[in-house]
């Protein structure tokens, strides 16, 4: 494997992957986002097929030195739908220890910490990202402590206190939060999963994964929710390298789906008129600063895919539709099923592809905002 290294993508700089960081040194101080120097990639013959979790890439996968911090997450179902009009292929997400996609990169990025010799992380996050840091941590004996907005609803933190984290409430908006994570990283280690690059090397997985649930080929359209675009990048990352290793003949088609009320990568990439964030159904992805914003819009580009705002009437009809066809989801990944809809009216993709729409977390975790569309009282 070559060389491997963290790399500023923005400035072309390069650092070793010891001793641990989760940042670049961005201009005027501030923190930049890093990624990985390129990996190669695999082939059919290097999936680990005995083992039944994302574990099964691990050829393509940063070395690790021991046992990974695994409770059988990936490995998700493929199930055939006939919605919005077309038959798509839903990929399950949720079906996950804490019951989202992020365990995916928790997975990934708490082994490779792990391994560097990190025992205490600090994440920001009041929703499946803290659940899924809180729940790795304590699967690998670590430490977690979980900032989140002082408004958050207690219901919200219960996944992660469960799982022995420290809860710390920060008063202010999510803005706020995320800027006293910053300042929290100078007394422990950062392991965010918007800023760590580990992170992506676990949702890149989702990219290798369908590669072989499809017979080790690429499917035509990626459709995903998107906050602050890990999926959207570890899709790119993943099916870039497949590419690369010539295991596919094309990139997929990655669509981002995001809500009107909160939508600046699909605003950026549509050259749409910026938009103050208001509450949205699809809270999971209301995300209104996302640090990768410039990587992400590389990605849709240079796939040829493209991004989909969405009104919150479509949301929560998307969300009762799949939930009538026994896919039962959080509105802000029901989204993507919305997307496919939109995309399929305007020719942007055909009926007879092969399109993916990835649902990233189950509708237990949104039994508040289901009830409203119900008109349900708790």
């Amino acid at each position: 494997m070559p060389d491997l290294r963290y790399l500023d993508p923005r400035t072309g700089r390069t650092w070793p992957l010891d001793p641990p960081r989760w940042c670049g040194d961005g201009q005027g101080g501030e923190p930049a986002p890093l990624l990985l120097t390129s990996m190669h990639g695999m082939t059919p013959e290097e999936v680990e097929s005995g083992e039944r979790s994302l574990w099964r890439y691990r050829a393509a996968l940063p070395p690790l030195a021991g046992e990974p911090i695994s409770m059988g997450e990936g490995c998700t179902p493929l199930l055939e739908r006939r919605i919005a009009g077309g038959t798509a292929l839903l990929k399950c997400e949720w079906f996950m220890p804490t019951g989202s996609f992020k365990d995916r990169g928790a997975s990934v990025m708490l082994s490779l910490l792990r391994a560097q010799g990190i025992t205490e992380v600090l994440e920001d996050s009041s929703g499946n990202g803290g659940a899924a840091i809180a729940a790795y941590a304590a699967a690998g004996r670590m430490r977690a402590k979980i900032l989140v907005p002082e408004s958050t609803s207690p219901a919200k933190t219960v996944q992660s206190r469960a799982s022995g984290a420290s809860i710390e409430l920060v008063p202010g908006s999510r803005q706020d939060c995320a800027d006293a994570a910053l300042r929290g990283a100078e007394a422990i280690f950062y392991a965010s999963h918007n800023w760590h690059p580990f992170f992506l090397q676990g949702t890149k997985t989702l990219a290798y994964e369908l590669w072989e649930d499809l017979g080790f080929k690429a499917p035509d359209n990626v459709i995903v929710p998107c906050g602050a675009g890990s999926n959207v990048l570890g899709c790119g990352i993943g099916f870039g390298e497949l590419l690369r290793r010539r295991q596919i003949a094309r990139l997929p088609r990655i669509f981002a789906a995001q809500p009107e009320h909160c939508a600046p990568i699909a605003r950026a990439f549509l050259g749409a008129p910026s938009a103050a964030p208001r509450p949205t159904l699809a809270e999971g992805t209301a995300i209104a600063q996302p640090i990768r914003l410039p990587e992400c819009l590389a990605v849709l580009r240079e796939s040829s895919g493209g991004a989909v705002m969405l009104s919150e009437e479509e949301i929560g009809a998307a969300t009762l539709e799949l939930a009538r066809s026994g896919i039962y989801v959080e509105p802000t990944c029901a989204q993507a099923a919305a997307a496919f809809g939109h995309l399929l009216r305007a020719g942007r993709i055909k009926s007879g592809e092969t399109t993916v729409v990835v649902l990233t977390g189950t509708g237990l975790k949104s039994t508040p905002r289901i009830a409203e569309l119900l008109g349900v009282a708790l």
